[in-house]
């Protein structure tokens, strides 16, 4: 990634901003972009960068907190609490990041003024002066936004999760881009951009598919409609000119009206002038359908033909074995009439089943540290699956993750990150593809177990619902403990 340098950035974060982003390097061997250190998409409200990548644009703004915090809990929509203390940032703020929200908020419509289609915007709140650990909901991780402290590891983690477009934009888009957001940048040459990962193509190029479908119907007709002569062309329809894209769809009834080249040749008028005593040349035109008339009988006797063989092949079928159609199908057998189950027990705590899947985007569910070691670290695939529980009379969520790399060495360090408080984990399945019935759960405060097994790694959550929860709860790290033996396929 390219720093270029613009303003003094209006935070006291801003140096570890800046820091954590040279950090990334040059060149796109993992992310890419032009960073804009400083710049103002807003007039007169300058943030701390604004990180054009070919996939994607990161909004970065600071947020100065009162100390130093070792864990800070810094929902959205909620208060912040530093180590405990609830943050509170003027009179009317729920929490210190509601500006910079409102800040991303209007950065957010700039960009989208100035470049429709600019792909995936997102925004990261940097919280200074140090903070060792952030821990947000589920639910907002899921979003476009995150809290966190500026390092190199947590603003690649960032970057990677937000800059998720499917095609990277070319090298013109990228500058129209920065020249709206930073017309005071220097003008970058495109072997430079294409180094940070841009494409040298655009995506307004016209698409490969332009053919009209209806050729599709009579796909002879375009090639012999041309040779045509002009007064062929018009006995097909009164009202079509011989250039309109509506001949094609005239084409299929054509078949069926085979008059007017009967027309244009002159013997067939001759012969029909000869069997006719006295009618003009016009007249003999009315006659030559009249003539074919008994022919139109044929088609019909076939089909009356055929009617009747098949009306006499059923009544032979139904009379050979009277029996044999009266018979009922035999019921099916318990094995294929029974539903799999939904539930499972384990240690008297029942657990009802409400999403599963897998696959091999590990580090695309993760977050916090987790998320950064799948960044580095290719896993096998990963198997999450989130139940309903009821333990000592009241409801619980449980929310399982199962990770598997190719050797035991890299689960070990996976689940020691997974271990560590603060360290991040596996998002929830249902909470993601919105499967909970009723409330929906908030892994604040979950109880939290984790096994390993040869290869891979079991991470496990339980909280009550609705909440609050608390870690050490005596229900909750039984329910946990219970989950680690759960059955979980994807």
């Amino acid at each position: 990634m390219r720093l270029v340098r613009l303003a003094q950035q209006p935070s006291r974060v801003a140096e570890d901003v800046r820091a954590a982003l040279a950090s990334l390097g040059r060149g796109s061997t993992i992310v890419g972009g032009v960073a804009l250190v400083g710049a103002s998409p807003v007039a007169g409200r300058p943030v701390e960068a604004v990180v054009v990548m070919p996939k994607g644009v990161l909004i970065v703004i600071g947020v100065d907190l009162p100390d130093p915090a070792l864990k800070l809990e810094a929902p959205l929509g909620g208060p912040w609490k530093a180590d405990g203390w609830p943050l509170v940032h003027g009179d009317t703020s729920i929490n210190p990041a509601t500006d910079a929200l409102s800040l991303s908020a209007a950065c957010t419509h700039k960009i989208a003024d100035v470049a429709p289609g600019a792909g995936p915007i997102g925004t990261i709140i940097a919280v200074g002066p140090y903070v060792e650990t952030v821990d947000q909901p589920p639910a907002d991780l899921a979003g476009s936004v995150r809290v966190l402290y500026p390092t190199a590891t947590t603003m690649l983690a960032a970057t990677v999760s937000l800059a998720t477009a499917s095609r990277p934009r070319s090298v013109q888009q990228a500058r129209d881009l920065i020249t709206a957001l930073a017309p005071d940048a220097p003008p970058m040459p495109e072997e430079m951009l294409l180094g940070e990962g841009f494409s040298a193509y655009s995506d307004d190029e016209p698409t490969i598919v332009r053919e009209n479908p209806l050729v599709a119907i009579a796909p002879t007709v375009p090639v012999q409609h041309p040779g045509k002569p002009k007064r062929a062309a018009k006995p097909a329809t009164s009202r079509a000119k011989p250039g309109q894209a509506t001949a094609p769809v005239q084409q299929p009834a054509a078949p069926v009206k085979p008059v007017p080249p009967a027309r244009q040749a002159p013997p067939p008028a001759h012969a029909a002038a000869a069997s006719a005593p006295a009618p003009a040349p016009a007249e003999s035109a009315p006659k030559r359908p009249h003539q074919s008339k008994t022919v139109k009988w044929l088609p019909l006797a076939a089909i009356g033909l055929l009617i009747v063989l098949l009306v006499a092949a059923i009544s032979v079928a139904s009379g050979g074995d009277d029996t044999a159609s009266t018979q009922t199908p035999p019921p099916p057998t318990p094995a294929t009439s029974s539903p799999p189950p939904s539930s499972s027990a384990v240690e008297n705590i029942q657990f009802t089943s409400r999403a599963s899947a897998a696959d091999q985007k590990c580090a695309s569910h993760a977050y916090g540290d987790v998320q950064a070691i799948l960044q580095q670290t290719s896993c096998s695939a990963v198997k999450r699956a989130s139940f309903a529980s009821t333990i000592d009379g009241r409801a619980a969520a449980v929310t399982i993750a199962v990770v598997e790399f190719p050797n035991a060495e890299q689960a070990s360090a996976l689940k020691a990150a997974a271990d560590n408080p603060g360290g991040g984990g596996i998002l929830d399945i249902a909470t993601e593809t919105s499967q909970w019935q009723g409330d929906v759960p908030v892994f604040e405060g979950a109880a939290y177990q984790s096994g390993q097994d040869g290869n891979s790694v079991r991470l496990v959550q339980a909280v009550w619902v609705p909440g609050p929860s608390t870690a050490d709860d005596p229900g909750l790290v039984r329910g946990a403990k219970a989950a680690l033996e759960l059955p979980v396929n994807g």
